[in-house]
C-alpha cells in the first residue's frame, strides 16, 4: 500500500542570497525522505532581474542558472548543474519535485520602448483617469543578448505586454494598459479592484497568440530539461483562466497525466476556487486559501472559536481530491504581502487539522520547519512537527470519524488499515484555557491496546475498552495524538513505583547527608589552611623585625667599643 504523501514547500522568503540552496536540497533529500516528505516545491529556477531576486521578479524563462545574466550566472538559489543534481537526489530519494512557474510578467527588460498608454484608476483598472492616451517610456524589451537565442530566439516587446508601472521618460510610476489593436486586460481574471490582470511589472498579454505558443513551448521544455514531476503556478488569478487551462492541457499532454499542477489562487471565498478547478477540468490542485485563512482566526480567537467550524467553505471540504492544505507560506509568514502567520499556541494543531486529515495534500512550510531569517526571524518548529510526519506516515490511514461536536474541543480517529501494521490513531485538540478530553470509538478489534500521545504532551497510557472505546485526553490550547506504539506498552506497577519512589526520596537523603559532611570537612580543611598561611605571614614579619632590632643592637655596641678605645688613646 502507497503511504501517505506529504509536500514540502522548500524555502521561505529571507533564504540568503549565497547559491547554494539547491545544494542543500541535496544533501537533506534522504534526511526529508525519512522524516515523512515525499514532494518538495521549489522557489523559481529562471534567472530574476538581479543575483538577490527570489525569481518572482522573473527576467528570463529559458536561463536556470547556466548564462551570465544581470550579473550573475547562477540564480540566488544556484547553477542549473546544482539544480539537476538536486532533482536527482530527490528522485534517488523517491522524492517528487514541483517547480514555481511565475508566468504573469517579466521583470529587468534589457532596453526601453516607447508606445502608446492610457492610463487607470489603481482601485478600479476599468476606469481610465487619463484625458486620452498618450505615450510613455517603458522597459518592455527583452532581448537577452548573453543567452544569443539558445533554447528559444524569441525577443518580447511592447506589444506582448499589456500594462506596465513605470514612465522612464517622465521618472513616474503608475498603472497604465498598453494601447493597440486588441489590447485591453484579460477578461477570464479575478474581478477585484474591478479587473486583477496586473499586478506587477511588465504584464504578459495572453490575448496574443505568439505570447501563448512561446510561454507553452517553455513549459514543456522546462519539464523535459529538469524531469520535474509538477508545476507550482504562480498568481494565477491574475492571469487568463482559458490560458491557463490551455497551459495546463498541453504539458500534461506532453509529460503525462501524472504530472501535477498546484496553483495559488488567493482567494478567500469558495466559489472562485470551484470555478477555476471545474474550468480546468480538474486538472488543477488549488492551495486551500479559505482554509488557511480558518486557521489563521482560530489562531487569533483562541477559546471564542468554534473549532466545529474550522473546514466550513473550504477547498478540502468541498473538493477534496483538489485541495493541497498549508498552514502558512512565504508570503503569509511576517512582513510580507499576505502576511496572516498563525500563533504559536496554535502551529501544532493546525498541521494536526491538515497532516492527519484523510482529505487534501499537505503542505509543511520551509519557514516553519527550519525557521525563518530576516528582519523578523522565527525559531525552527521542527521539534513540533516531526511527530505529526511520523504519525501522517505510519498512523493516519483508514476511515475517519469526526466528534466535532464542542466548540473547544473536537476531535477525529482514523481506523487504520491491516496493511499498515499498528495503524490507526485518534486526534484531540482543545482551545481553551481548561483543557479536555473526547470520547472516541477505534474499533471493537482494537479492545486491549494501550495507546499512547505521539506527541508525549500527555504521560497517560490508554487502555482501549471492550467496546473499542476510550476517552482521550487534551492539553489545554493543545493537540494530543493518540495511537498504539511500535512496542507495546504497560501500565506501571504501582507498586513498584511506590518502591522506586521511596528508594529516591532515600537517595536523595543521603546525598544531602553526605553534602553535608562534605561541607564540614571543607570547612575544616580550609580553616587550617588559613590557620597555617596567617601563621606563616606572621612568622615572617617576626623575623624581619627581630632581624632589625638585633642590627640596631650591633650597631649601638660597635658603637660604644669606638667610643671605648678612643677614650683609652
Amino acid at each position: 500500500m502507497e503511504r501517505n504523501r506529504t509536500m514540502m514547500q522548500f524555502f521561505e522568503w529571507h533564504l540568503p542570497a549565497d547559491q547554494k540552496h539547491w545544494a542543500r536540497l541535496e544533501e537533506r533529500a534522504k534526511e526529508l525522505k525519512d522524516a515523512g516528505i515525499g514532494a518538495v516545491w521549489v522557489p523559481p529556477v529562471t534567472k530574476g532581474q538581479s543575483a538577490e531576486d527570489t525569481g518572482y521578479g522573473v527576467y528570463d524563462l529559458f536561463d536556470l542558472g547556466e548564462f551570465d545574466q544581470k550579473g550573475t550566472i547562477p540564480t540566488k538559489y544556484g547553477t542549473k548543474e546544482e539544480l539537476e543534481d538536486a532533482i536527482k537526489a530527490c528522485h534517488d530519494a523517491g522524492i517528487h519535485v514541483y517547480v514555481d512557474v511565475v508566468m504573469n510578467h517579466k521583470a529587468g527588460a534589457d532596453e526601453t520602448e516607447r508606445f502608446a498608454v492610457v492610463e487607470v484608476d489603481e482601485n478600479d483598472r476599468k476606469k481610465v483617469i487619463s484625458e486620452e492616451p498618450f505615450e510613455i517610456e517603458g522597459w518592455t524589451k527583452f532581448t537577452f543578448p548573453s543567452r544569443k537565442g539558445k533554447y528559444s530566439d524569441f525577443h518580447w516587446r511592447f506589444q506582448h505586454f499589456n500594462g506596465t508601472d513605470y514612465d522612464a521618460k517622465e521618472d513616474r510610476t503608475g498603472i497604465f494598459r498598453i494601447e493597440g489593436e486588441y489590447k485591453n486586460w484579460n477578461d477570464n481574471v479575478d474581478d477585484e479592484f474591478g479587473n486583477y490582470d496586473y499586478l506587477m511589472f511588465a504584464n504578459i498579454d495572453y490575448r496574443h497568440p505568439r505570447v501563448r505558443e512561446e510561454v507553452i513551448k517553455w513549459g514543456k521544455w522546462m519539464a523535459e530539461t529538469l524531469d520535474c514531476d509538477g508545476y507550482r503556478l504562480d498568481a494565477i488569478k491574475h492571469i487568463d483562466h482559458n490560458f491557463v487551462n490551455e497551459f495546463t492541457k498541453e504539458v500534461e499532454g506532453e509529460r503525462g497525466d501524472d504530472f501535477f499542477f498546484v496553483g495559488e489562487f488567493w482567494v478567500a471565498d469558495l466559489e472562485p476556487c470551484a470555478n477555476m478547478i471545474e474550468e480546468t477540468d480538474g486538472r488543477i490542485h488549488l492551495f486551500d486559501v479559505p482554509l488557511k485563512y480558518n486557521l489563521y482566526s482560530a489562531s487569533q480567537e483562541g477559546a471564542k472559536y468554534d473549532l466545529t467550524k474550522i473546514f466550513e467553505g473550504t477547498v478540502v471540504e468541498n473538493y477534496p481530491q483538489n485541495a493541497v492544505t498549508f498552514v502558512d507560506n512565504h508570503d503569509t509568514q511576517p512582513g510580507e504581502s499576505l502576511e496572516s502567520f498563525l500563533a504559536d499556541w496554535f502551529k501544532q494543531s493546525a498541521y494536526a487539522l491538515t497532516l492527519l486529515r484523510k482529505d487534501g495534500y499537505p503542505c509543511v512550510f520551509y519557514g516553519d520547519y527550519y525557521g525563518i531569517g530576516g528582519d523578523n526571524p522565527v525559531d525552527a518548529k521542527k521539534e513540533a512537527i516531526d511527530p505529526l510526519l511520523y504519525s501522517r506516515l505510519h498512523k493516519a490511514y483508514g476511515d475517519q470519524d469526526d466528534y466535532f461536536d464542542h466548540p473547544n474541543t473536537i476531535g477525529w480517529v482514523r481506523r487504520g488499515v491491516e496493511e499498515i501494521e499498528r495503524s490507526g490513531c485518534a486526534v484531540v485538540i482543545n482551545n481553551s484555557e481548561e483543557g479536555g478530553e473526547k470520547h472516541m470509538c477505534v474499533g471493537e478489534e482494537r479492545a486491549g491496546e494501550k495507546w499512547v500521545d505521539m506527541l508525549n504532551s500527555r504521560d497517560e497510557i490508554i487502555e482501549i475498552g471492550k467496546d473499542g472505546c476510550a476517552t482521550f485526553p487534551v492539553n489545554a490550547g493543545s493537540v494530543s495524538v493518540w495511537a498504539l506504539p511500535e512496542v507495546d506498552v504497560e501500565e506501571p506497577d504501582k507498586g513498584e513505583d511506590r518502591k522506586q519512589e521511596l528508594m529516591q526520596e532515600l537517595m536523595l537523603e543521603v546525598k544531602q547527608e553526605l553534602k553535608e559532611e562534605v561541607k564540614q570537612e571543607l570547612k575544616e580543611e580550609i580553616k587550617e589552611e588559613l590557620e597555617q598561611e596567617i601563621k606563616e605571614e606572621l612568622g615572617q614579619e617576626t623575623t624581619k623585625e627581630a632581624k632589625k632590632e638585633t642590627k640596631k643592637e650591633v650597631k649601638k655596641e660597635l658603637k660604644k667599643e669606638e667610643a671605648k678605645k678612643k677614650n683609652e688613646e
